[in-house]
């Protein structure tokens, strides 16, 4: 499975629809199964690889994805990170902001793939790599620039910069594509199969249409222009009105969620691969083999390429239902 999904995210056809994911799917019992404890994984290369391989081992699913939160450049950016070490099941979260203004982050910021745990992160996919990069698909999951943009600079003045200085925003934006390229060659070079851009704040089902076209777009556009193909832009919420926007930004695939209509996507982006969508909450959390199955003849039917969660999944998700999920 894992030379046909290889070959499918390499433009060639193929003779299923596989079941995978280039998001986080990390599960309490994968992490159980290894003696791990979940917030020291993104600290330690050894046992991030091992959380990561845990889903295939125990389920099957072809494929596995590093780092396991979505905080890694933020934080090689200043920004400060809770890593909730007295939660046992949670991801981490953005503490502190690294900066007051979008116009300072264009400031030096030469060092920034030596900063923080970037060349971690590659050591644990190298480890990953050696472990099951002969089973499953790598993928190097890294932020969309303006979710990046919202994690390293105070979101209130953002906000207003966006209204008053849009220039600076996009400047700044453009900056951080740059950085996020290097980090996604990176990851590649460390033996990632292809790199997942999660754009979850720069989504128009949350900004708007006319922002995103004006901002993130052109950001986007950037940042795949400089990846190594192949590449999946995740987008999450219901951009079914923003899909041809979602053509224009040259992604090898779209990965949309559970509130996307899957008839208008597949007809958007005939020319592009879809991805989706299964809801993480209501079908691989707190579903049943029977929902699972449904969900997933329905998005074969709508014509997806892949089926993949439309998130990443709660750290609580049965390994029952990613079973299912593969075999449907």
């Amino acid at each position: 499975m894992r030379e046909k999904i290889l070959d499918l995210l390499s433009g060639k056809k193929i003779d299923s629809q596989p079941a995978f994911s280039g998001l986080i799917h990390v599960t309490a019992e994968g992490l159980q199964s290894e003696g791990l404890i979940f917030h020291e994984t993104h600290k330690n290369a050894q046992k991030m690889a091992k959380a990561a391989a845990s889903t295939f081992k125990l389920s099957g699913l072809p494929s596995a994805s590093l780092p396991l939160d979505m905080y890694v450049e933020a934080e090689a950016l200043g920004a400060e990170i809770n890593f909730r070490e007295n939660l046992e099941f949670e991801y981490p979260q953005v503490r502190k902001a690294g900066f007051g203004s979008v116009k300072d982050i264009t400031a030096e910021t030469q060092n920034f793939i030596n900063s923080g745990r970037i060349k971690l992160v590659c050591d644990a996919i190298k480890l990953l790599k050696e472990d099951v990069g002969n089973d499953v698909v790598i993928s190097g999951v890294i932020p969309g620039p303006y979710t990046l943009l919202l994690l390293v600079v105070d979101a209130g003045k953002m906000f207003v910069e966006m209204k008053k200085e849009p220039a600076a925003v996009t400047d700044a934006l453009h900056h951080l594509s740059s950085l996020l390229a290097q980090v996604g060659v990176d990851y590649r070079d460390a033996g990632a199969d292809f790199i997942t851009i999660h754009d979850m704040g720069g989504s128009p089902a949350f900004i708007g249409p006319a922002k995103y076209e004006q901002f993130v777009l052109p950001a986007e556009k950037l940042l795949i222009e400089k990846l190594p193909k192949p590449h999946v832009l995740s987008i999450c919420g219901n951009v079914t009105k923003s899909l041809h926007l979602l053509a224009q930004t040259g992604a090898s695939a779209v990965s949309i969620d559970q509130t996307v209509d899957l008839a208008a996507a597949r007809l958007a982006l005939k020319d592009t691969l879809l991805f989706g969508n299964l809801d993480p909450v209501e079908t691989l959390y707190r579903g049943d083999d029977a929902k699972v199955a449904e969900s997933v003849i329905s998005a074969k039917e709508a014509g997806v390429d892949a089926i993949w969660p439309g998130c990443d999944l709660i750290l609580q998700t049965p390994i029952q239902n990613i079973q299912s999920m593969k075999k449907a």
